[in-house]
C-alpha cells in the first residue's frame, strides 16, 4: 500500500497533468485564425474562422476542411493544422497569438533580421518606423522564428515553424495576390503590435505586409501567395509554442537561439574541399586581382563585376578590400609552396604602403581611388574599423617576419606612432568614434564600432609590451560591456549601414575574447561571460537550414546549402562568408564554458562555407577561379541585380578572400597572443 504522502504527491501530478491539458485547451481558443481563399481572375475572399471542437468553421461552409490539434512536448507546444480540399482550393491561411503584453515594453526578435525594434533602421527598411505591423517569408529568417519578449514581466513568447521538406515555386507577379506555381515549403512569421498589445503572426503560404522589402533602403507593395490543393489532397502545417522568462532581451535572444538549434539539429555538409585546397584555388586570386601601376600596389578587392572580375582602380585597407591583409597572406602562402611571385606581390604590397599608404597625422589612407582626385590628407575620413584592420594585418606581419629572422624597424615605428594616436582618439567613456579625420574631428562620433579598436590594442600591447594599449583596451570593453552587450544593442560595425548587424555582434566576441586571452582568474572569467553572452548574439545571425530554391535559380541548382552562412544586417538581406576568427572563438568557448551547441555550428560553418568557391571545373556563376562570391541572394532581396537564387552583378571579393583565409587559419590569433 502506497503511504499517504506519496498518493498526495501523485494527485498534484496527476492535477498538474490536467491543468496543463486545460492550458493548452485555452491556449488554442485564443489563437485568431483566419483563412483567404482565391479564385483565379476573382478578388481573394478572407474569413474569420473559429474553434467548434478540434475543427476550424466560418461562417458559411468553405469548400477546405481545417482540423487543429496542440500537443506537448517537453516544454513546447505543437499546434498541428490540417487543411483537406473538398474541391480545387486556393489557399493562404494565417493566424495570430496574443500575447498580452504592452507594445511599448516589448522586444521583438526575429533571427537574423529583426532586433528589438529596429529603429537605428531608417523608414526606408522594416522598423518600427514604418509600422508596427510586420510579417516576412521565411527565407529571411536565419531560423524559422518570431518571438516576442516582455520588458515588464520577463515572460517571453516564441512560435517556430516545424519545417517542410525544401521546395520553392516561382510566381508571375512580385506583389499583390499571386499563386505560386508548384509546391512550396514556405510560410511566413511576423508580428502585430498596432492596438497597442503584441501578438504573434504566422501562417502558410507566404505573404510579406504591410510592406515587402526588395533592395537596400527599398520598400515596396507586399505580396500574399496562394497554394493550390486539389479535391481530396491534405496539407498539414506545425508550428512550435513556447513561453518562457528571461532576464532580459539578450537572454530571450540565447534560448530562442539554443531552441532553434535544438529543434533544427543542422548537420554539417560533407565538404567540397579540404582547407589545402582552399587556399589553393583562393591563391588564385592573389595571382589575377594584383595591381602594381599606381604607387600603393594592391589586390583589388572592390567593385569587381562578378562576369570578368577585372581589377578596379581602387585600394582598400580594410572593410571589403583589407588589401594590406591580403598582401601579408600571400607572402605567407607564397613563402609555404614555393611560389616567390606571390610573396614577391605581397611584400610589395607592405612596402607601398609603408611608403605612400599613411597620412600626415600617422594613419592608413582608408582609401584611396585613383580615378578619382586624391584628397588632401586633413579631408580623409578614417573609420575605427579599417584602421584597426590595418594594424591587425601588419601586426601579424610583422610577427611573421620576426620569426623568420627579419626586422622591420620602420613599420614598427609607424605602427607604434599610429597606436599612441588611438590612445589620444579615445574618448572618457572608453570608446572610439565610428568615423574621424587626421585632427581626430569627429564625422561620426557613434561609439558603437568601438569594439574593432579592442583586439588591435590588445595586439599592440602583446606585440610592443605596452601596458597602455592593454589599459586603453579594458576601457573599451568597459563601454562595450555597458553600452552594447548588456543593452544588446549590437550596431554600426559595418560601414555601409548603421544599424544592427553581424559584424557589430562578431566585433564583440572578438573584443572580449582577446581580453579573455591576456587576462587571468577572476577578470579573465568576466570577460569570459561578456564573450559568451556577445557569441549567442553573432551566431543568431547564422542560418540553421537550408532555404529552397526554385529549378532555374543557379544557387539551388548548384545544389547550394545555406546552414552555416550568416545574414549580413537589417538592412542588407543576403547571407555572405563572414566569419574571420569567429569560428576559432566559438569552438575554444564551447570548451570554457558549458555549450556544446558552440561546437556543433561550427561544425557546420566550416563545411558549408565553401560551397561556392569558383573553381576552373566549377565557377559557381563567377568569372576567375578563386574569386570567392559576396552577395549571395538567398531571399527575394537584391543589390540592384538579379534577385534571389543569384549573386548582383558586382561584387568584393577582397574580404571573402580574407575571411575564408582566417576560417582555414585556425591558430593564428591564438598563436599571436599566446606566443
Amino acid at each position: 500500500m502506497k503511504h499517504p504522502s506519496s498518493l498526495l504527491v501523485l494527485f498534484v501530478a496527476v492535477l498538474s497533468q490536467l491543468c496543463g491539458l486545460v492550458s493548452a485547451s485555452a491556449q488554442i481558443a485564443d489563437i485568431k485564425f483566419h483563412i483567404n481563399l482565391l479564385q483565379p481572375g476573382n478578388e481573394a475572399t478572407t474569413y474569420q474562422l473559429r474553434q467548434q471542437g478540434r475543427q476550424l468553421v466560418a461562417d458559411t461552409e468553405l469548400p477546405v476542411a481545417l482540423a487543429t490539434e496542440l500537443s506537448s512536448d517537453g516544454s513546447n507546444q505543437v499546434l498541428s493544422l490540417t487543411l483537406t480540399a473538398r474541391e480545387r482550393v486556393y489557399f493562404n491561411i494565417g493566424a495570430l497569438l496574443p500575447t498580452g503584453f504592452s507594445t511599448e515594453q516589448c522586444e521583438f526578435y526575429l533571427p537574423g533580421f529583426w532586433y528589438h525594434k529596429n529603429l537605428r533602421s531608417p523608414r526606408e527598411a522594416p522598423s518600427f518606423h514604418t509600422s508596427r505591423d510586420w510579417t516576412f517569408r521565411e527565407d529571411r529568417l536565419s531560423s524559422p522564428l518570431t518571438s516576442v519578449f516582455d520588458g515588464a514581466t520577463g515572460q517571453t513568447v516564441s512560435v517556430m515553424r516545424c519545417l517542410d521538406a525544401p521546395a520553392e515555386a516561382l510566381t508571375t507577379h512580385i506583389e499583390g495576390d499571386v499563386i505560386l506555381s508548384g509546391p512550396s515549403s514556405l510560410g511566413y512569421l511576423g508580428f502585430e503590435g498596432s492596438s497597442g498589445k503584441a501578438a504573434l503572426a504566422f501562417g502558410y503560404p507566404y505573404q510579406e505586409t504591410p510592406r515587402r522589402y526588395i533592395r537596400k533602403l527599398q520598400l515596396t507593395a507586399p505580396i500574399r501567395a496562394f497554394a493550390r490543393l486539389d479535391k481530396g489532397e491534405s496539407k498539414t502545417l506545425r508550428w512550435i509554442i513556447r513561453k518562457g522568462k528571461a532576464e532580459d532581451f539578450g537572454q530571450h535572444v540565447m534560448q530562442a537561439w539554443q531552441l532553434c538549434v535544438d529543434q533544427l539539429r543542422p548537420e554539417p555538409i560533407t565538404p567540397l574541399y579540404t582547407p589545402e585546397q582552399m587556399k589553393a584555388q583562393l591563391a588564385n586570386y592573389f595571382r589575377k586581382a594584383y595591381v602594381d601601376q599606381y604607387p600603393i600596389k594592391y589586390h583589388s578587392g572592390h567593385t569587381l563585376r562578378c562576369d570578368d572580375c577585372k581589377p578596379y582602380p581602387a585600394a582598400q585597407l580594410g572593410f571589403c578590400g583589407r588589401t594590406i591583409l591580403n598582401g601579408f597572406n600571400a607572402i605567407e602562402y607564397g613563402e609555404q609552396t614555393g611560389e616567390q611571385g606571390l610573396a614577391a606581390d605581397g611584400q610589395a604590397i607592405l612596402d607601398s604602403y609603408l611608403e605612400h599608404g599613411f597620412t600626415e597625422g600617422g594613419y592608413f589612407k582608408d582609401e584611396v581611388r585613383y580615378h578619382e582626385p586624391i584628397p588632401a590628407d586633413k579631408d580623409v575620413v578614417h573609420s575605427i574599423r579599417q584602421q584597426s584592420e590595418g594594424v591587425y594585418a601588419v601586426l601579424h606581419y610583422l610577427r611573421y617576419e620576426k620569426l623568420h629572422g627579419r626586422k622591420h624597424p620602420a613599420w614598427e615605428k609607424k605602427i607604434r606612432a599610429l597606436l599612441n594616436r588611438m590612445l589620444e582618439l579615445q574618448k572618457p567613456d572608453g570608446s572610439f568614434p565610428r568615423k574621424y579625420r587626421d585632427d581626430h574631428s569627429d564625422v561620426d562620433a557613434s561609439g558603437g564600432s568601438t569594439p574593432s579598436a579592442t583586439s588591435t590594442l590588445v595586439m599592440g600591447y602583446r606585440y610592443f609590451g605596452d601596458k597602455r594599449y592593454l589599459a586603453a583596451a579594458k576601457r573599451t570593453v568597459d563601454y562595450l560591456e555597458k553600452n552594447i552587450i548588456e543593452p544588446s544593442d549590437y550596431f554600426s560595425s559595418t560601414l555601409d549601414a548603421n544599424c544592427e548587424d553581424k559584424e557589430a555582434a562578431i566585433s564583440a566576441v572578438t573584443a572580449t575574447y582577446y581580453l579573455a586571452m591576456v587576462t587571468k582568474k577572476a577578470e579573465r572569467q568576466h570577460y569570459i561571460d561578456l564573450c559568451q553572452k556577445a557569441t549567442y548574439f553573432a551566431m543568431s545571425w547564422y542560418y540553421l537550414w537550408d532555404v529552397p530554391f526554385a529549378e532555374g535559380q543557379m544557387l539551388g541548382d548548384l545544389g547550394f546549402r545555406s546552414r552555416g552562412w550568416g545574414n549580413v544586417s537589417v538592412e542588407n538581406n543576403h547571407i555572405d562568408v563572414f566569419i574571420f576568427e569567429l569560428a576559432h572563438i566559438a569552438r575554444w568557448l564551447s570548451s570554457v564554458t558549458d555549450e556544446p551547441r558552440f561546437a556543433k555550428l561550427c561544425d557546420v560553418i566550416e563545411s558549408s562555407m565553401n560551397q561556392l568557391l569558383p573553381t576552373p571545373e566549377r565557377l559557381c556563376g563567377i568569372g576567375v577561379p578563386g574569386f570567392n562570391p559576396e552577395v549571395v541572394q538567398h531571399t527575394t532581396w537584391d543589390y540592384g541585380r538579379n534577385g534571389k537564387g543569384f549573386y548582383n552583378d558586382i561584387f568584393a571579393p577582397g574580404w571573402t578572400v580574407a575571411s575564408l583565409w582566417e576560417l582555414y587559419s585556425p591558430t593564428r590569433t591564438q598563436d599571436f597572443l599566446t606566443h
